[in-house]
């Protein structure tokens, strides 16, 4: 391997023009030859017997070349990277220059981790807005436990909105019942909208015992036995049930929570609110401020850098979907989507994630962060705990160097929220509106990306 030319390009990537001497390409020719030749037929050989410059002769003399340079090259580029110093972060484009008889030249395009220029990254100020929790607030908490202890009763009226029905029904087309037309003593929720449309609605107004032929006509996208047919559906109503919601009282209290009293229950609903806002007026202030130490950041992105990260997020995706028995292309189309327009909106994310790894890394070589050898051991014992796991398991699945490179990216992230202010959010400049139209999605480890592939993954 030899590089011929070194070229800096745009946007932080640098193209190498390597070449392999032809007795390496050669060498490599003949090993693909002997391994394929067994699945190549030529009449007046023996399977696997056809020399080489036969089957050369007959499907022309590239015939081994692509398999040649796919195995050739790899090791070509990592040499020529690593001979050259070069911080490769992202995947190479490789167009081929030349091959034959004096060998294979091609030229690499590849990403180098970008010069970061750091702006200000203390003091950076951004507001912390808290919620009041307020009186609507703490009734809104309560309607879940509501909900959950109210009960249906049978009641003797007509049906209204809300209530359930339980029926017995006959569909007829054209005075012949139809497959899935027929049910008894069915429970149906009055506008949960679960029956064919239009159905419900004629319902409402009927009382127990009472008898009705409901006129429908199906939507155009049913099924095609049924798609846009006018059907009589015989309905019986055989009782009415009503929602009976409980006494809002002490006694209520006590059935669905820990407490003796109403108000006691209440207190503590509004202390969780107003921790929980409290919580997330902390978050958001946070995402401002590095919101602000991106913004304040000069470099270069490769596109390279960006598509690494955008593979990490989809395989983190597909293993989520995975352990609930999905699969990426079937929630894809789910969401009338294709892999390639779902991969295409986790985009934003991915530039992002690689942001605020560029910035944090630039803040620890500005601070001198480092992280020592107890660090990383009391990190193994966290993590091994955390997961159930045994340490040694944890230092088999992910690097000390990565290990070591989360804990200095953590002691930036605490520097930079240390030194943040409470105040008014600074004028955003153009760069910071362009990028806030963007998703957000706060950069995963490695560290958990790489446990998590040891565990199922849980939402």
């Amino acid at each position: 391997m030899k590089v011929t030319n070194v070229e800096k390009k745009e946007k932080s990537t640098v193209e190498l023009t390597i070449q392999v001497p032809a007795d390496e390409f050669e060498s490599a020719v003949q090993k693909v030859y002997l391994k394929n030749r067994g699945q190549i037929a030529i009449p007046g050989f023996r399977k696997g017997k056809a020399p080489r410059k036969i089957i050369e002769s007959m499907y022309g003399s590239g015939v081994f070349y692509e398999d040649a340079i796919n195995a050739l090259y790899p090791g070509a580029y990592a040499d020529a990277v690593k001979e050259q110093g070069l911080d490769d972060v992202g995947y190479p484009k490789v167009e081929i220059v030349e091959v034959g008889k004096d060998g294979l030249t091609f030229k690499a395009l590849v990403s180098v981790r970008p010069e970061v220029k750091l702006g200000q990254y203390k003091g950076l100020t951004a507001p912390m807005d808290v919620t009041e929790v307020t009186e609507e607030d703490v009734e809104n908490e309560l309607k879940p436990f509501i909900n959950r202890a109210t009960r249906l009763v049978s009641v003797e009226r007509e049906i209204k909105e809300g209530d359930t029905a339980v029926i017995d029904f006959e569909g007829l087309n054209n005075g012949v019942p139809f497959e899935g037309g027929t049910g008894e003593n069915y429970s149906l929720e009055i506008g949960s909208g679960s029956f064919v449309p239009g159905f419900e609605e004629q319902l409402v107004g009927m009382r127990p015992g009472q008898e009705k032929d409901i006129d429908i006509t199906f939507p155009e996208d049913y099924v095609a036995d049924l798609a846009g047919k006018a059907v009589v559906f015989k309905v019986k109503i055989n009782e009415v049930k009503g929602a009976e919601a409980p006494e809002i009282d002490d006694e209520f209290a006590k059935d669905v929570s820990e407490f003796e009293t109403l108000d006691e229950f209440k207190k503590d609903l509004e202390e969780k609110l107003a921790q929980r806002y409290k919580v997330n007026a902390e978050q958001a202030h946070e995402d401002a401020i590095f919101e602000q130490l991106v913004e304040h950041m000069e470099c270069e992105i490769p596109d390279g850098m960006i598509e690494v990260q955008l593979d990490k997020i989809m395989d983190n995706y597909a293993a989520r979907l995975s352990s609930q028995g999905i699969s990426v292309d079937d929630y894809a189309q789910m969401m009338g989507m294709n892999t390639a327009t779902l991969r295409a909106s986790a985009r934003p994310a991915a530039l992002k994630q690689v942001q605020m790894e560029l910035a944090l890394e630039a803040v620890s070589k500005a601070e001198n962060l480092e992280a020592g050898e107890a660090e990383v051991k009391a990190e193994i014992t966290r993590l091994a705990e955390e997961y159930k796991m045994e340490p040694a398991q944890i230092e088999a699945a992910i690097p000390e160097a990565d290990l070591k490179r989360d804990l200095v990216y953590k002691k930036a992230s605490d520097l930079v929220k240390a030194e943040a202010k409470v105040g008014p959010a600074p004028e955003k400049t153009a760069k910071a509106e362009e990028a806030s139209e963007a998703p957000s999605e706060k950069p995963k480890r490695t560290r958990k990306k790489k446990v998590e592939a040891e565990e199922p993954v849980e939402e």
